[in-house]
Formats: structure tokens, C-alpha cells, sequence
């Protein structure tokens, strides 16, 4: 049987036999390295089985889904994975009725799946409910939450157990070594007691990669009374490609490279934060035995492996935990100790509470350094970076900074190292540099302070910009004097405390001011310069260019920040308009 790619549904793979199946597998696999190795990507099957969209299967993140959407109508676009337009890097209900719960974040799939579980049961509908989960998502405290629920209500419920000992990085805590030590031995005694605590069936552990016996055994299940099954299938991540084999860490989730290598297609570009950060920490940390790197699951993303490393006993990876990270520092704070929390900015969200009541209530002088602040590129929605501003601003005693370019970045880590009145936090980019100049010297900035980086008499109006959007503004700038339009341009530095001396004395010399961040528009940086300037007795004009009040799907870093307005051309424009409405509005008067 021939198969018909473009096509490929669900229903259809019901009419292949295991010749054909096998044959399929193999396409899938080369379709998704061949549109990989292009665009990047994550590299990691149920539907031949089960009667899905009407049977909902719940990926736990999404990485492992790529096969799952080639099956289900996406084979024939697949090339646009990742890209503006395109297919999403993670699932989205509003692509597929195929992808039933859409997720970025780890160690959710078991709660949705119950969630359906128990609607499906309440509705009298026969319909299977289904997450496929890993090992590494496991370890998150959201994961036991909906064990210790699913046996307690017995809700019918069939968890895929993807076990290939990784998650981004390798697993860490008691609970994977209790695994890693039951797969060693070959002994799943220790697994089936461990899920039959939560009174879940438990069966395992197989081989995951062995289709004959999948088939087999998922039929078995389906044509078995619903109830809430583990079922633990054993799996290497990135079989049948050898480079991912061998590093299956680095292919997690990567750039563009080379299928017959493996190795990564890179242009020459400045070090990016991330390496700044930790080249920056270590340094501080041979200085200091009282810093402790702390970070949930994300040694690599957040450049902490080098740390590792380089001071092993002075590093924490607490696994998919951003709760307990966060007050665990906390507790490390309270005896002296000088913790650094290393999270991306969207998975910080996951620990909002701790933040509030275990560090900001304390006043506990915890640093939080937030890589991928604002616009993250291909990740798309779940990853955003974009409300942080937002979401700290607002809390009593925290210091909250951005920094214009990595040298600046570099004195903002040591600043945060240093500060010890309470807890501080800063964000900075995903990706490179801007190439500047680095000092060799470390120092404190001070705090609340900014800086006027473009000054002149009589200005027209005054750039006021934060973080990663101060060097474009200035380019913006430059662009608006070479037409003869005086402009005054701050970095910021601080959303909080805001620098009310240097808003003064800009404002005071020119009443328009647009402030520029890549952060959500609703209470960010422009919202603390509005509400400044609403208390203020003298005129004013303000604009704010920021993040729209909707989420950013997936494209480059470059198409997200033109399709928002806070790239330079954008900035520009904007300015002109801004100063073109006044101007109109005077020659209307006059007439």
C-alpha cells in the first residue's frame, strides 16, 4: 500500500498494516529531522489505536508531538514549523481539533486529562481521556497533584509514562534515582509501588520504541474497562538518529544543522546573555562562597552548567520545581547566604506566590536573574518573556532592572549579587549582545538611577526606554536629528524604583514623551511612567509603545518586534506621527 503523506489522518492509518506502519514510522522520522535540521526544533504514535479527535490525547509540553502532528494534516506545511504563520513548536487548539490541550510549560497533561476525564464520565460519553507524560515533567509538583487526585477519584484516566531518563536537561532529585535504578536493574517492582500508592494501576516497563507490542497492548487496554492506568513504556530520546543519540541534550531543542552531522549551523555573533550571566556569576561566586546558583530543571538554558561545573557545591538544579526553587532560596536568604534564582521569565509565573509571601513579605534579599525577558521568537505564546514588568512591578520591596546592552548587563549582575536590603530582580534577552565594549571592572549601579543618553536644548520630545528596546530608541533617535527634530533619549534602567528626578527633568523641557518596552502594555515601565506623570503638576504628553494586549504567536525575535511596534523603523514612525498630531492640532488653531 502506497502511502499518501499529504493526507495523513488518524482514520486513514487504521487501513495500514504493521508493514506499512513500520514503513510510516520511518517517514515520520525523516520528515522531522529533514524540516528540523532547517529550522530547528524539537525532535522526540496512539492514533492507530484510539478513536481521536473524539478520544483526547494530552502532550504533556508538546516536544514529544511532532510525529503526532504529521499524523493528523500537518505533514504537507510542516516545512513552516516554528516560523511566522506556521506550524506551532507546541500544541495549539486553535490549529488542530487534533491537539486537544495546548502547553509549553511541563508537568500539566495528567490535571487536563482529568479535567476531560471527568467531564467525558459526568456527560455519559465513552470517550478515553490520555497523557502522555515524561519522566522529567514528572518531577514537577503540578504532576503529583493530579496523581494523588486522579486515584483518589479513580477518574478514568491512561497515563503514557515516557521514560528516557532527560527532560532538557538530565533529571535530577530522589525520585529519578529511584527510576534510573529500577530501569538499571530491570526490575519494575519499585515503579508499580510507587504509582499504587496514588491507587493507580500500574503496567511496565516496556519497551516504547517496539510497534508490534505497542499495538497489542494499547488494543488490550482500549477493549479493557476505563479506569485511571499507568502505563511505563522505556524510551531513548532521539532514536534513529545518531547525533541526537549521541547528544541528546543539544537536540532538545537547537537552531538550524547539519542532518549528516549534526552539528550546528551558527553565524558569527557577540557572546549572548546567557553566557555573560555565567561567565559574570562565576566569578563573582570564586569571590564569594556564600552565592548559590539556584535554577529549576534549566542548567543549560540559563547557562548554569558552565557554574556546575566550575563550583559544583555552590550550584542547585531542583528539577521541574519553580516553587520550591524560589522558597528554598528563601530559606537559604534567611541564613545569610546570597542566592541567585536563574528561571526564564515564563516559568518564573509558575512561583508567583512564593515570590509574594515567602520572599517580598520577608523582605528577603533573594536575586532573581529572568533570562528570555520579552520577546522570545519561534517558542511563540507559552514562552513570552513579557510580563514580568508587569507582575513584579506591583509587589512591595522588590528591584526590578533592565539592562540596555550586555555591558551594562554585566554591572546589573553584580549589582543584584550585592544588594542586600531586599529581594531585586533583573530580565534580559534571549540571544546576543549588541557587540559592545565590555569593562573590565565590575560595579554597583545605582539603584533607581537611569541615564540620559541623548541630551540637547529645547528637545522635541524624549525617547524614555528600557532594556532591550534603549538601542533601537536611540537609533530611532538619531534618525529623527538628522531630520532636524531635537530629541532627548533616557535608559532607563529601573522599572522600580522608576527614576522620578530624570522624568522631571525631561519632561519639565519637553512635554511629549513615549517610553518603549518590550513588555505587556497593561502596568509595565510606561504604565510607572503614566502613573509618575498623572500625579504631576505641570503638562505633559505621553505615548507608550509596548507588547499588545494579545499573545504573540511564534516568528522571529525580529518579525515579533516589528509586528509590535518596538523595532527602530517602528519607533520612528511612531515618534513622527506622535509629533505630526501636534503640529496639525497647532495649524488647526491658527486658523
Amino acid at each position: 500500500m502506497t502511502i499518501d503523506y499529504d493526507r495523513l489522518v488518524p482514520d486513514r492509518l487504521k487501513e495500514y498494516d504493521l508493514p506499512v506502519l513500520l514503513e510510516l514510522a520511518a517517514g515520520l522520522k525523516n520528515r522531522m529531522l529533514d524540516v528540523c535540521a532547517k529550522s530547528g526544533g524539537h525532535i522526540g504514535a496512539l492514533h492507530v489505536v484510539f478513536d481521536t479527535p473524539d478520544d483526547h490525547i494530552v502532550w504533556d509540553v508538546g516536544h514529544q508531538a511532532y510525529a503526532h502532528k504529521l499524523l493528523t494534516g500537518r505533514f504537507g506545511n510542516f516545512e513552516t514549523l516554528r516560523q511566522k504563520g506556521g506550524v506551532s513548536g507546541f500544541l495549539n487548539r486553535s490549529e488542530s481539533p487534533y491537539d486537544a490541550f495546548g502547553a509549553g510549560h511541563a508537568s500539566t497533561s495528567i490535571s487536563a486529562a482529568q479535567g476531560m476525564a471527568e467531564a467525558f464520565r459526568h456527560a455519559g460519553q465513552d470517550r478515553w481521556a490520555i497523557a502522555v507524560i515524561g519522566d522529567g515533567s514528572l518531577t514537577g509538583g503540578l504532576a503529583f497533584e493530579a496523581l494523588n487526585q486522579v486515584g483518589y477519584r479513580q477518574s478514568p484516566v491512561l497515563i503514557i509514562f515516557n521514560d528516557n531518563g532527560l527532560s532538557i536537561d538530565e533529571n535530577v532529585g530522589a525520585l529519578n534515582e529511584r527510576f534510573v535504578a529500577a530501569r538499571q536493574a530491570g526490575d519494575a517492582t519499585p515503579m508499580a509501588q510507587f504509582f499504587e500508592s496514588f491507587s493507580l494501576a500500574y503496567d511496565g516497563f516496556h519497551d516504547g520504541h517496539d510497534l508490534p507490542f505497542l499495538l497489542t497492548k494499547l488494543s488490550e487496554i482500549k477493549r479493557a474497562r476505563k479506569r485511571p492506568l499507568v502505563l511505563h513504556l522505556v524510551t531513548q530520546k532521539g532514536k534513529g538518529y545518531e547525533p541526537a543519540e549521541r547528544e541528546p541534550i543539544k537536540f532538545h531543542g537547537l537552531g538550524p544543522f547539519d542532518l549528516a552531522s549534526g552539528k550546528v549551523v551558527q553565524k558569527p555573533a557577540p557572546p549572548s546573555y546567557t553566557e555573560i550571566f555565567a561567565a559574570t556569576l562565576i566569578d563573582l561566586a570564586k569571590r564569594d562562597p556564600k552565592l548559590f546558583a539556584v535554577t529549576a530543571a534549566m542548567p543549560s538554558g540559563t547557562g548554569l552548567r558552565a557554574f556546575a561545573r566550575a563550583l559544583p557545591e555552590q550550584f542547585y538544579d531542583v528539577g521541574i520545581a519553580e516553587q520550591h526553587a524560589v522558597l528554598m532560596a528563601a530559606g537559604m536568604a534567611t541564613q545569610g547566604a546570597r542566592p541567585m534564582v536563574a528561571i526564564y521569565s515564563t516559568f518564573l509565573q509558575r512561583a508567583y506566590d512564593q515570590i509574594i509571601h515567602d520572599v517580598c513579605i520577608q523582605n528577603l534579599p533573594v536575586a532573581f536573574a529572568l533570562d528570555r525577558g520579552g520577546l522570545v521568537g519561534n517558542d511563540g505564546a507559552t514562552h513570552q518573556g513579557v510580563f514580568d514588568f508587569s507582575y513584579l512591578r506591583c509587589l512591595p520591596n522588590m528591584v526590578v532592572m533592565a539592562p540596555k546592552d550586555e555591558n551594562e548587563f554585566q554591572h546589573m549582575v553584580y549589582t543584584a549579587h550585592h544588594y542586600q536590603q531586599g529581594p531585586i530582580a533583573f530580565r534580559y534577552p534571549r540571544g546576543p549582545g549588541w557587540g559592545v565594549a565590555m569593562d573590565g571592572d565590575l560595579r554597583m549601579l545605582p539603584i533607581g538611577k537611569g541615564e540620559l543618553l541623548l541630551d540637547t536644548d529645547k528637545p522635541e520630545l524624549t525617547l524614555f526606554a528600557i532594556g532591550q528596546t534603549v538601542m533601537p530608541s536611540l537609533r530611532a533617535a538619531e534618525r529623527l536629528s538628522q531630520e532636524g527634530i531635537k530629541v532627548c533619549v533616557v535608559n532607563a534602567r529601573f522599572v522600580k524604583p522608576l527614576d522620578t528626578a530624570l522624568v522631571d527633568y525631561t519632561v519639565k523641557r519637553s512635554v511629549k514623551v513615549i517610553t518603549v518596552e518590550e513588555n505587556a502594555a497593561m502596568g509595565g515601565f510606561g504604565s510607572a511612567v503614566l502613573e509618575y506623570l498623572s500625579a504631576a503638576s505641570y503638562a505633559y504628553e505621553i505615548k507608550r509603545l509596548a507588547v499588545p494586549d494579545h499573545f504573540i504567536e511564534h516568528a522571529t525575535q525580529a518579525e515579533q518586534r516589528e509586528e509590535c511596534g518596538l523595532d527602530e523603523a517602528s519607533i520612528y514612525q511612531e515618534a513622527m506621527a506622535f509629533l505630526r498630531r501636534d503640529h496639525a492640532l497647532t495649524s488647526l488653531s491658527m486658523r
